[in-house]
C-alpha cells in the first residue's frame, strides 16, 4: 500500500462506500480497489489467461467436463470458445486484501444509439465482431455485420443506471474488454463482478473479486444471473446462453392477488383516508386554490377560484407532485379537495394498469390493451408466449417499456428474445405487443405513418363513477412511413416528437384531423371510432374502482383528477367477421403537460375546474362517459 495516504483510503471510502456495500464488494478490498482505481491499475494478466477451448466432434469420446463447457459458452457456433483460468503459480487467496482486480470496458453505449455508433465509430464494429466471434473481413462496416453484432450484444451486454434527472435515469449499457467478456458462466461461481463508477475519472469500471481460493488452472466463472434464487426464473434469465423451451409454462396471466396491491401501497408509502362525508359548499362560494403548476395560475381565469400561497388556507390543493398522507388530510381537513386520487398510480404505472386491465377481458386482457406481461413477475409465462407464437409462424414484435418512465423514454421494440430478456436487468419492465397493424395516416409529405390520440379525462368521483373526457383531443405522427424493419429507427416507430432536438414537430388540430381522417377512410366515420374509444375508456375506469383500495382506486370524496390518454387504433376483426378499427390504449398520464390545451383553447383550465371543482360541466367543452 505504498504512497497510499490515510486521507486517500478515507476519501475513496467516503466517496464511493455506499456503491461499494450495494455491489457487494468486501471491504476488506476496498483500500487496494482504490489504489488500483486512483493509479489504473490492471494488473488481472499478472494472475489470469485466456484460454481457447477445442471444439469436441460428436463422434469423439469427449468427457462430460468438456462436454459441459461446451453448453457453457457464450457464443454458441461463433467460432472459437475462450474460458478464463487462474496462471498465477501461487493461485488466489480471498481473503488476500489484493485480490480485487480492475476489467476495462471496451463498448459504452445507449442501446438507441448502438447502429449508429458500430456503423461511424472507427474499429468498433471490428473489435467487437472479434470479441464474438462474427466474421467481419475489411474495414467498411457493412450492414450485415452490424445486424449480427446488435442481435449477439446481448449476450454480453451489462448494464448500470446513473440517477441525475429524468434523462440521466436511462440505463447505460456496457461490455466488458475482452478478458471480462470470456468469464463463462457457473451455477457456483469462483468470482464475482459488479459495475462501480468511479466519480474522480467519471468512468465505471467492472470490480472482479474472488468468492473463495483458487489454485493454479482453476477456471474463473461467474453466475450470469446473479440474485434469481427461484430456479424458473433462473432457467429463463439464462436463456440467452443456455437455450431452451419454456412451453411446459403455461402463458396465462390471472390478476395478481390482493398482496401485490397492498405491497405496492406500502412500497409508495402511501396512507389512505379515513372515511368522511362528501363535503357540501355554498352554491357562491369563491375557492381559494393553492397550485404549483404554472400553467394552472397563468390560465385559470373563473371568478370563483382565487389563488393563495398559503397551503393551510386553501380549499384546492392542485399539486404537481404525488401527494402521500391522505390520512392526515382526511381528519384535519376533510373539506379540502385536490386534484389526486389515492391509489391512482393502478391506472398510471404500466405493470399496474395491465393488472387491473384483466378484471375487464380476463387473463389475456381486454381487446382495448395490447397484451402484455410484467417482465420482474411474469418472465416464465412472456417466453411460453413468444416461443409458441414463434412456433405458429406469428408476428412476434415487442416492446419493452419501463414501468414509470414517459416520453418514450428507455423504450425499445424488438423481436429479439434474448434482448427482452436483458432488458428486464436494466429497470423494471412490462413488455407489450407491439402494433403490427396500426391505422395509419396520409402525410402528403412522407406518406402513411404511425400517428396515436391523446385524450384528457377528466375524474370527478368513483361512487358513484363520474367520467368525463375533454372534448379537444391532440394527435402526434410519426415523421417517416411506416414498415415492420428498422426497429431503432425513433422518427419511423415513435410519435413523440416534441423532446427530440432538431427533429420536425408535425401538428394538425383534431378540427382539421377528422375530415382529413374520413377523407382517407369513408367507411369509418370519427364519430363510431370516438364512441368505441369512449367505451374503452369507461371499461377502464370501471375496472380500476371495481375492489376497495388498495386493490383499486379509492372512493375519497375530496378527490378528483385529470389524466392524459394516450392510445392507438390498431386493424381488427369483430367477432361477426368485420374490419373494424379497434382502440389500444398505449398508457395513463398523471398531471398532463396541459401547454397544447391552454395555447390553443384559453378556457381549458376554466371547464376542468368548473366540471371538477363546481359541478358545473354543462357550460364547458367536456363530454360525460360514465
Amino acid at each position: 500500500m505504498a504512497g497510499d495516504t490515510e486521507g486517500q483510503r478515507e476519501a475513496f471510502a467516503g466517496l464511493h462506500g455506499a456503491a461499494l456495500r450495494a455491489a457487494g464488494i468486501p471491504p476488506r478490498y476496498w483500500d487496494s480497489l482504490g489504489r488500483k482505481l486512483r493509479g489504473e491499475v490492471f494488473d488481472a494478466g499478472d494472475y489470469f489467461g485466456i484460454m481457447q477451448v477445442e471444439e469436441v466432434d460428436d463422434e469423439e469420446e469427449g468427457d462430460e467436463e468438456m462436454e459441459e463447457q461446451l453448453k457453457k459458452k457464450p457464443n454458441p457456433g461463433n467460432g472459437p470458445c475462450f474460458k478464463v483460468i487462474v496462471t498465477n503459480e501461487n493461485g488466489l487467496q480471498a481473503s488476500d486484501p489484493n485480490s480485487v482486480f480492475l476489467i476495462d470496458h471496451a463498448w459504452t453505449f445507449r442501446v438507441e444509439h448502438a447502429r449508429q455508433q458500430l456503423q461511424r465509430v472507427p474499429g468498433l464494429l471490428h473489435r467487437m465482431a472479434g470479441l464474438m466471434g462474427i466474421e467481419f473481413h475489411g474495414e467498411i462496416p457493412d450492414e450485415g455485420s452490424v445486424e449480427q453484432v446488435l442481435q449477439e450484444m446481448w449476450k454480453y451486454n451489462q448494464t448500470y443506471q446513473l440517477s441525475q434527472g429524468v434523462e440521466e435515469k436511462v440505463p447505460v449499457w456496457y461490455i466488458m474488454d475482452e478478458f471480462g467478456s470470456r468469464i463463462q458462466h457457473s451455477d457456483q461461481p469462483s468470482f464475482a463482478t459488479a459495475p462501480l463508477f468511479y466519480m474522480p475519472q467519471q468512468i465505471a469500471y467492472t470490480v472482479l473479486w474472488p468468492l473463495r481460493d483458487l489454485e493454479t488452472g482453476d477456471e474463473v466463472t461467474r453466475d450470469y444471473a446473479h440474485g434469481e434464487t427461484d430456479r424458473l426464473m433462473r432457467r429463463c434469465v439464462l436463456l440467452p446462453w443456455v437455450p431452451t423451451e419454456a412451453l411446459d409454462v403455461s402463458c396465462v396471466t390471472p390478476e395478481p392477488p390482493d398482496e401485490y396491491y397492498q405491497a405496492i401501497l406500502a412500497e409508495n408509502k402511501e396512507k389512505l383516508p379515513a372515511v368522511i362525508n362528501p363535503p357540501v359548499y355554498g352554491k357562491d362560494k369563491v375557492f381559494k386554490v393553492f397550485t404549483d403548476i404554472q400553467q394552472v395560475l397563468n390560465n385559470l381565469t373563473h371568478p370563483r377560484f382565487v389563488f393563495t400561497d398559503k397551503e393551510g388556507e386553501a380549499d384546492i390543493l392542485y399539486n404537481f407532485s404525488h401527494f402521500k398522507d391522505y390520512r392526515k388530510l382526511s381528519e384535519e381537513r376533510p373539506e379540502v379537495m385536490l386534484n389526486q386520487f389515492p391509489c391512482e398510480n393502478l391506472l398510471t404505472v404500466k405493470d399496474c394498469l395491465a393488472s387491473i386491465a384483466r378484471r375487464a377481458g380476463g387473463p389475456d386482457g381486454p381487446r382495448w390493451l395490447p397484451r402484455t406481461f410484467n417482465l420482474q413477475t411474469e418472465l416464465p409465462q412472456f417466453i411460453s408466449y413468444f416461443q409458441q407464437r414463434d412456433r405458429r409462424g406469428e408476428d412476434n414484435h415487442w416492446i419493452c417499456k419501463p414501468w414509470n418512465l414517459a416520453r418514450s423514454l428507455d423504450t425499445h421494440i424488438t423481436n429479439s428474445l434474448n434482448s427482452i430478456i436483458r432488458h428486464r436487468e436494466s429497470s423494471p419492465k412490462v413488455v407489450c405487443k407491439y402494433i403490427e397493424n396500426p391505422v395509419l395516416f396520409h402525410r402528403e409529405d412522407v406518406g402513411l405513418v404511425k400517428f396515436d390520440i391523446r385524450y384528457v379525462v377528466l375524474l370527478r368521483s368513483i361512487r358513484p363513477l363520474r367520467l368525463y373526457s375533454y372534448d379537444v383531443f391532440w394527435l402526434r405522427f410519426s415523421n417517416r412511413a411506416f414498415s415492420l424493419d428498422d426497429l431503432d429507427d425513433y422518427e419511423k416507430h415513435f410519435t413523440v416528437m416534441n423532446y427530440a432536438p432538431g427533429v420536425t414537430l408535425k401538428q394538425v388540430h383534431c378540427e382539421d384531423f377528422i375530415p382529413l381522417f374520413e377523407k382517407q377512410y369513408p367507411e369509418y366515420p370519427w364519430a363510431t371510432v370516438q364512441v368505441n374509444i369512449f367505451k374503452a375508456f369507461a371499461e377502464l375506469f370501471q375496472a380500476a374502482s371495481a375492489k376497495p383500495a388498495p386493490l383499486g382506486i379509492c372512493d375519497y370524496p375530496s378527490s378528483r383528477a385529470i389524466y392524459a390518454i394516450d392510445l392507438m387504433l390498431k386493424w381488427d376483426t369483430s367477432r361477426d367477421g368485420k374490419r373494424i378499427m379497434q382502440p389500444q390504449i398505449l398508457e395513463v398520464n398523471f398531471n398532463p403537460d396541459c401547454d397544447r390545451a391552454c395555447k390553443y383553447h384559453p378556457t381549458f383550465f376554466n371547464d376542468v375546474f368548473s366540471t371538477l371543482f363546481l359541478d358545473e360541466p354543462d357550460n364547458c367543452h367536456v363530454t360525460r362517459i360514465v
